[in-house]
């Protein structure tokens, strides 16, 4: 904002210095002991226009950097509109519903191995140009967890920090995979297994947790908590990083999902500097916005895992109270309608086709998943109330 402004005040410079150059030629000077005229007069006229031009334009940048520094937070718990506006798009509706047609449709030209995780994973070549991640669980529940997860993303409003993802069947003798019968026969995939085909995204960075959750979360288990008093004197650029990790955080609460944050938590007990290290399955896009990558830990795995990482999970939560309104208002609606898994079903049957080949939650999971969003609701409830004594 400070170039643009210097930029605005050497352009008004010039256009004065031109319009000096385009004033027609003086008249010939007055004679010695002869009266000037109003020469002087209309230069000094031209100067005070120029300093008022200038006087503008540093009013206008002043304004516009107030703006910039308007408050973060509104209402004690929210990012503020401007925040939110600035959070980069992300993955947009339109291609996330017409991934699943098109991956499907395109035949697979080629796998190979590397780019994609575990070793069982593949990034395959697509017919039609594109690329996917070819994600084949150890167990099918793993798949299951990253279809859920995605999809409960769109319950919440987050779907677009998640890349694009569908389910598909692998069938070697069948049109989509029979280019690459012989690579299947070598990867050890079990004929008719579910398989996530996510979208490939190219320039992809590593993402290190900012404060309170990365370096300043010391040798324990705890993070400092993170309020809208401290927030203030943060550049835009952090805070708006901060609305994504404030989203994440929820989110890996709701599924369970140790294999990001909480195990980094986990592992300070013996590696004092991993915090400061890239974050497990978080990348940054070429948007500069977050992408939540690989959550097959969420939902199914890591509900039968809660004994072992609400410890790190809870913690986590707890750290954040601030939140995008639009998160809190969903959580606010599941929690008052206790819908949360009937609506994850009805958004994941009528946009996944193969959803009975994996099947959904069992009535204990559902149950799991409501009790979560409640606790996150009386969490935010809490925030608020602690706020409006502040």
């Amino acid at each position: 904002m400070e170039r643009g402004g210097r930029a605005a005040l050497g352009l008004l410079a010039l256009g004065a210095l031109l319009g000096l150059c385009a004033l027609p030629p003086p008249a010939p000077g007055p004679q010695r002991g002869e009266p000037r005229q109003g020469g002087q007069k209309t230069f000094r006229a031209l100067l005070a226009v120029g300093r008022e031009q200038q006087q503008e334009q540093e009013q206008q940048q002043e304004e516009q950097e107030a703006a910039g520094r308007a408050a973060p937070v509104r209402r004690g718990i929210f990012w503020s509109r401007e925040l939110e506006a600035r959070v980069p798009r992300g993955f947009a509706a339109e291609e996330a519903a017409a991934w699943p047609a098109a991956a499907r449709a395109a035949r697979v030209s080629s796998l190979e191995r590397g780019g994609c995780g575990r070793s069982s994973n593949r990034l395959a070549r697509l017919s039609d140009g594109s690329r996917a991640c070819v994600r084949y669980g150890v167990s099918p529940e793993q798949i299951q967890g990253e279809a859920l997860s995605y999809h409960l993303a769109g319950v919440l409003g987050m779907q677009q920090r998640l890349p694009p993802m569908a389910l598909a069947l692998v069938e070697p003798r069948g049109r989509q995979w029979e280019p690459v019968r012989e690579e299947l026969r070598g990867s050890l995939w079990a004929e008719g297994a579910v398989v996530s085909l996510t979208r490939w995204v190219d320039n992809l960075t590593a993402v290190v947790a900012p404060a309170p959750w990365g370096s300043e979360a010391g040798g324990g288990r705890r993070p400092r908590a993170l309020s809208a008093a401290e927030l203030g004197g943060l550049p835009a650029a952090q805070l708006v990083e901060l609305v994504q990790w404030s989203d994440l955080i929820l989110f890996d609460y709701l599924t369970a999902n140790f294999d990001r944050l909480a195990s980094n938590l986990f592992s300070l007990q013996w590696d004092p500097r991993v915090m400061r290290r890239a974050t497990s399955n978080l990348l940054r896009g070429p948007d500069g916005g977050l992408v939540f990558m690989d959550n097959e830990a969420g939902l199914v795995h890591g509900y039968r895992l809660l004994a072992v990482w609400d410890p790190y999970h809870e913690p986590l939560l707890r750290s954040v109270c601030v939140f995008r309104e639009g998160t809190a208002r969903r959580v606010a609606e599941l929690h008052r309608r206790r819908s949360a898994a009937a609506e994850l079903r009805r958004r994941y049957r009528a946009r996944e086709p193969l959803w009975a080949h994996l099947g959904f939650l069992s009535e204990r999971q559902a149950e799991l998943l409501q009790a979560r969003v409640d606790f996150v609701h009386r969490h935010i409830a809490h925030c608020r109330a602690q706020a409006a004594v502040l």
